[in-house]
C-alpha cells in the first residue's frame, strides 16, 4: 500500500504509485503507524530537495522525524509552493533568492517562505478560485494563459496543467498527457503569484524526465 506523501500540484498530499523526482519537507505530519494526521504543516519554510544528497539514506516517514513528500517534477513542487532548498540545492536556492530579491527587494530564506506562505494558504477566503486543503484553501490566481512563463501550473477543465515551451501538457497520476496549445483565454492558476514572477524573471524549473 502506498504511504501517503505524493504532492499534487495544487499541494494536496496523497496516496499515490507515481514515483516523484522531488523530495519536499513541510515538518512532522505522520504518527508511529506512518500515517498523515489532519496538519499538511508544520513550520513555513516548504522546500524542494534533490532525491540524492551526499549519500544520505534514511528510512520514510521514521517516528519524530520530517516527513518525507515527494513532487512529480520540480514545477509541481513550485506550483505546491516550495522553493529550492537552500542546503542541497544551493545554486538553484541562490539562483532563485537573486530573482527574488530583484523582483520584491532584500530577504532571506524566512523572508522568502513568509512571502510564500501568505500567497499559497488563504484559510479566510470563501472565493469560488479557492480549493480546500484540508480545512484551509489554497490561493489561487487567474491570468492570461498566453502570458504565463515556462513551468507554471494551471488548471483546464478542471484538470492540473503544465505551461511549457509553446504550449501545455495536461498532467494526471499517469503522467503528462501530449501537448496541447495554450488555452485562448483567462485561466486559473496553480502556481502561487510570487513564483510566476520569479519563473517570468528567468527562473526556469526542471522539467519531468518525460519531457526532456
Amino acid at each position: 500500500m502506498s504511504l501517503q506523501n505524493r504532492v499534487q500540484p495544487d499541494g494536496e498530499i496523497v496516496a499515490a504509485g507515481w514515483r516523484g523526482e522531488w523530495m519536499g519537507n513541510r515538518g512532522i505530519l505522520h504518527d508511529g503507524q506512518r500515517q498523515l494526521g489532519s496538519a499538511r504543516w508544520r513550520h513555513q519554510n516548504w522546500i524542494c530537495c534533490k532525491l540524492d544528497f551526499k549519500g544520505r539514506k534514511r528510512p520514510l516517514m521514521a517516528p519524530g522525524n520530517y516527513t518525507e513528500l515527494f513532487f512529480y517534477d520540480e514545477a509541481q513542487a513550485l506550483a505546491a509552493g516550495h522553493r529550492p532548498c537552500a542546503e542541497c540545492r544551493r545554486a538553484d536556492y541562490l539562483h532563485f533568492k537573486s530573482i527574488w530579491e530583484s523582483l520584491f527587494g532584500p530577504a532571506d530564506a524566512k523572508g522568502i517562505d513568509r512571502a510564500l506562505h501568505a500567497a499559497r494558504i488563504d484559510p479566510g477566503s470563501k472565493r469560488q478560485t479557492a480549493h480546500r486543503v484540508h480545512g484551509h484553501r489554497a490561493r489561487l490566481h487567474c491570468a492570461n494563459a498566453a502570458q504565463l512563463p515556462q513551468g507554471t501550473m494551471i488548471l483546464v477543465d478542471e484538470q492540473p496543467a503544465l505551461v511549457w515551451q509553446t504550449g501545455i501538457h495536461l498532467w494526471s497520476p499517469l503522467g503528462y498527457a501530449a501537448a496541447q496549445p495554450l488555452p485562448a483565454a483567462d485561466v486559473t492558476v496553480l502556481t502561487p503569484a510570487p513564483i510566476v514572477a520569479v519563473l517570468t524573471a528567468g527562473y526556469r524549473p526542471q522539467p519531468h524526465i518525460s519531457l526532456r
